[in-house]
């Protein structure tokens, strides 16, 4: 039971720590209005998640079998995608998208409200999710239903712990935070995540063979 609280854990960090779209509004909201304005929005991004967690879950359920039989390979094909997520990060510059804060949005469940619907207009989400459930060995057919909400709940659990993080730590650095401090994170983020993908295909490559 903790190994799939622990795995969901690290799904819902690695799914909200690359800062696409949604991660700048956040960060853009901590900027602005401080810490708590872009908690709640990613209070709200981290709802949407779970929703597309839940709906691969469900999703996957009906393809054990598959995934069983192709174990090796979809782990293999997970850490490719997670590395050529983790370089996209790593190359792009979110300064770039940078736009000024919009006017009227002054309360925390307008800030998650709008969040939530941003992310839930991007479906690719879900590709992610299986591709991260994939690496991680997720779920299996013998998981009990009440496993699977062990698991989603470690997913928003790390989700809201990324959030609550990276926006104290934002919050704290509001005066002296510059749009070159988000390009670093984006060559951090996406550099951890380069290194685990590089590291789980060599463990599948190694379970395999050796």
């Amino acid at each position: 039971m903790e190994t799939i609280l622990y795995k969901g854990f690290l799904i819902g960090i690695l799914v909200s720590a690359p800062m696409g779209p949604i991660g700048l509004l956040c960060i853009q909201r901590t900027l602005n209005k401080g810490r708590w304005h872009g908690f709640a929005s990613g209070l709200g991004a981290t709802v949407s998640d779970a929703i597309y967690a839940l709906l691969t879950c469900l999703g996957m359920s009906f393809i054990f079998d598959f995934i069983q039989n192709n174990q090796d390979i979809l782990q293999l094909a997970g850490s490719l995608l997670l590395m050529f997520f983790g370089v996209y990060t790593y190359r792009s510059n979110p300064s770039k998208n940078l736009k000024k804060p919009q006017e009227g949005l002054n309360t925390y469940s307008q800030d998650a409200i709008t969040a939530f619907f941003l992310t839930l207009s991007n479906p690719f989400v879900i590709f992610l999710f299986i591709a991260l459930f994939a690496r991680f060995n997720f779920i299996s057919s013998e998981d009990t239903l009440f496993s699977v909400f062990v698991g989603l709940l470690g997913i928003v659990l790390g989700a809201l712990c990324w959030w609550f993080i990276i926006t104290g730590l934002i919050g704290k650095l509001r005066s002296s935070f510059n749009l070159r401090g988000l390009w670093i994170m984006n060559r951090v983020v996406g550099s951890v995540i380069i290194v685990l993908a590089i590291f789980g295909a060599a463990y599948t490559i190694y379970e395999r063979f050796f």
